[in-house]
């Protein structure tokens, strides 16, 4: 809760703009209540202390007052809200930004998008609908307890011994009892729309291997879950409601038995206890708001742990800030060694590997084996165990994280393509690309023809992770954009594994004879794809072999 309010200090003088107006706002409509009740009084023949008329103009004042009060404080309570959840998504996508892509590869998807769509949306109730009811709570339960004691002491007393059960030793234990499953419920969220992304990204492998009774059985498992689970919280919900309801019954009838009581002996009149039951009854709005908090902050606080656990995660490589020009002259690979976490055996041990400028270096090996591993610590995705990778003679460590990203380019075995047009996902290599630079890069990546036959041409969307378009046509537009960014060293990971034997051949060309300058690094089973480096190292058993 603490570190939750933290994040609110920015904004702390709307807040007492939303905690003013809402204390004003509940005194208002309390006293529309009471001043009914001094109204009836006075027609009954009770004397009250205050006439009709005046009583009735009060009443008239005081609704129309309500009215304006509950307004500017619902808007700048949720103004603050959704200011919060705005800052809290872009402190999010920078937390993820950092941990990418080492730490995110192991991340369920699914559960990642929970977070940022509806776990970070139900803290919008915290700010709203916690922190402002919290402050105008106590500050109302207080003016109210002091006209209690005005009437009579007991009353007071009273009062502020009920104010306490009800917004502060119910909601506090409520939210002992009930935390874990608030936690359990979001986990078990998240991990249903995980499985569910899942199904429907693989729909295709899911429809030609019949397993889809099988998915829709465990979905329907999962709801099963899910809804066991918000059971759980709803039961809860029901019996702190309960509690509630006969605390404040409990509260009214104390008040009229003390208010009977102090009549016989004289000490108020009849109007008094009319005033002061009905002024008790009818302020419990704001401390009821809090005894029911305890049911949303079972979610809240479940949500804002799953945030934070994301915000607190250490990254595994730390971003250099800056920008600097980067010759690319050679890098050396110096006695490196590395494993994953959670592994025991090292996936390479003692690489050493000198590549100048303009070299072609094919990295040949059996799968598993640690090729394409060298290749994230090249672009430092991951930061070695042991030894050092240098660039131009300086650490890679201590190189500037754009200036690396610049300066090289990746082409993978799948290439991600965003739901846009085929224009927009090849300017992902050079942003402000021209349409000349694009149409020439598509045609040194034998792309440009196919493209030209879409009815959009260039305009045409390739569909959700590029679903429109065939495996090799979504490899030769990676390797479209790598030529459009226009690197000083090419790294490439099996970059013709889905093309056949005509396009691999012309693919090779165009890289060949468009990275004469260039230094290139490869990744690659084929013999063929090797065939125009000038290079060879074997990765086996761990270690590099020359040939």
């Amino acid at each position: 809760m603490l570190r939750l309010i933290k994040i609110l200090k920015p904004l702390t003088p709307i807040m007492m703009i939303t905690i003013t107006f809402g204390v004003l706002g509940f005194l208002a409509a309390t006293a529309v209540t009471t001043f009914g009740a001094v109204a009836i009084g006075n027609i009954l023949g009770v004397k009250m202390g205050i006439e009709l008329n005046l009583t009735i103009k009060i009443i008239i004042g005081c609704a129309i007052l309500r009215g304006g009060l509950r307004a500017i404080e619902q808007y700048s309570g949720h103004y603050i809200a959704f200011k919060i959840l705005a800052i809290l998504r872009d402190q999010v996508f920078k937390a993820l930004r950092k941990l990418s892509p080492a730490k995110l590869e192991t991340k369920e998807k699914g559960n990642l998008i929970s977070v940022i769509t509806s776990d970070i949306e139900l803290l919008e109730v915290f700010y709203a609908h916690t922190i402002a009811p919290i402050a105008i709570a106590i500050l109302t339960s207080a003016v109210t307890a002091g006209v209690l004691y005005s009437v009579n002491p007991y009353f007071g007393l009273i009062g502020i011994g009920f104010y306490l059960i009800v917004g502060l030793v119910i909601p506090v234990a409520s939210s002992k009892v009930a935390n874990q499953a608030g936690l359990e419920y979001r986990n078990e969220f998240g991990n249903t729309n995980s499985f569910l992304l899942d199904s429907l990204k693989g729909i295709k492998e899911v429809l030609l291997f019949g397993t889809g009774e099988e998915r829709i059985n465990t979905i329907n498992e999962n709801s099963e879950k899910l809804n066991e689970k918000l059971k759980v919280i709803k039961q809860h919900e029901g019996i702190i409601r309960a509690f509630t309801d006969i605390t404040i019954m409990i509260a009214i009838l104390v008040t009229l038995y003390t208010g009977v009581k102090l009549f016989e002996v004289g000490s108020i009149n009849l109007g008094q206890v009319i005033l002061a039951v009905v002024l008790l009854a009818s302020s419990f709005g704001p401390t009821v708001a809090l005894s029911n908090l305890s049911n949303n902050l079972m979610h809240t606080f479940a949500c804002a742990q799953r945030l934070f656990n994301i915000l607190d995660e250490v990254p595994a490589v730390e971003e250099v800030p800056g920008m600097e020009d980067l010759n690319m002259n050679d890098i050396n690979i110096n006695n490196v060694s590395f494993k994953y976490n959670g592994r025991n055996e090292k996936l390479l041990k003692n690489i050493n590997l000198k590549i100048n400028k303009g070299d072609k270096v094919a990295i040949i090996g059996k799968s598993g084996c640690g090729k394409s591993t060298l290749l994230k610590l090249i672009m430092r995705f991951w930061d070695v165990e042991s030894g050092s990778i240098e660039i131009d003679s300086k650490n890679i460590k201590n190189i500037p994280t754009k200036s690396l990203r610049k300066s090289q380019s990746l082409v993978s075995q799948e290439t991600f393509l965003f739901n846009d047009t085929i224009e927009n996902n090849l300017k992902i290599g050079k942003i402000d690309a021209s349409e000349e630079e694009i149409v020439l890069a598509a045609k040194k990546a034998s792309i440009h023809e196919f493209i030209t036959t879409l009815p959009n041409g260039y305009k045409t969307n390739v569909g959700e992770i590029g679903s429109n378009l065939s495996s090799g046509e979504r490899q030769r537009l990676g390797i479209a954009r790598a030529f459009l960014h226009n690197p000083k060293v090419l790294i490439l990971d099996e970059p013709t594994s889905n093309l056949d034997i005509l396009n691999e051949a012309e693919i090779l060309k165009s890289i060949k004879d468009e990275s004469e300058d260039k230094t290139i690094i490869m990744v690659s089973h084929r013999r063929s794809s090797a065939a125009i480096c000038d290079k060879k190292v074997y990765v086996k058993n761990n270690r590099l072999e020359f040939n």
